[in-house]
């Protein structure tokens, strides 16, 4: 299953591509990331352009990452079962445990799968709610609104570490690698940018 023909999918995990907050400066940043992302250079892509607010950055950047890692898992939704990855690893020495610190506060074992969906839905819950993502230009961020993005970023960087050791050869039979490595590198370029090695420190 080719990355551009997305097909049929499991409908829970492969979610339709959400849109820029904040309005029309959201919009314009995105034009922005588009535009760098086009010349080439990832280091230029991942910095705050200049007089722009952070909050804005990280908030578009953040619905941009969500993207990219839901349509790539979504390719290896048929191939990442709970029989074939019945734990949420990345390696014998990681293994992720879900909790969201609401409708489950202990960590629980779960499938891969299972990991993701749970994800995604916290993620899209996040996303949606205009107390932590305000969609109106000019509408203030929570005081915690990097704290939040930092844990989007920590628990989605898990996604990526299990399809790269778990998937990785099924990625390369569907010729989907180099764009893979694309969005990999420049997920891990901004989160270095923007939290550094906090974020690092954390992911595991």
């Amino acid at each position: 299953m080719s990355l551009f023909g997305l097909g049929s999918r499991n409908q829970k995990t492969f979610r339709p591509k959400k849109n820029a907050p904040s309005g029309s400066k959201g919009a314009q940043l995105q034009k922005h990331i588009d535009a760098t992302l086009g010349s080439g250079n990832l280091r230029e892509a991942v910095r705050l352009p200049p007089g722009e607010d952070i909050n804005e950055w990280l908030a578009v950047n953040t619905v941009d990452f969500f993207n990219q890692v839901n349509i790539l898992y979504g390719t290896l939704t048929e191939f990442c079962t709970s029989a074939n990855c019945p734990t949420m690893t990345a390696g014998p020495k990681y293994e992720y445990r879900w909790a969201d610190g609401v409708a489950i506060k202990k960590p629980i074992e779960v499938s891969a799968s299972k990991y993701v969906e749970y994800l995604m839905d916290w993620i899209e819950a996040q996303l949606d709610d205009e107390l932590i993502f305000p969609q109106k230009l000019g509408a203030p961020f929570p005081p915690n609104f990097q704290d939040v993005v930092r844990t989007i970023f920590k628990r989605s960087f898990r996604v990526y570490a299990h399809i790269y050791h778990s998937h990785f050869q099924k990625i390369v039979s569907l010729k989907e690698e180099a764009h893979l490595n694309t969005c990999f590198k420049h997920f891990v370029l901004f989160a270095w940018v923007s939290f550094p090695l906090t974020f690092f420190l954390c992911a595991s």
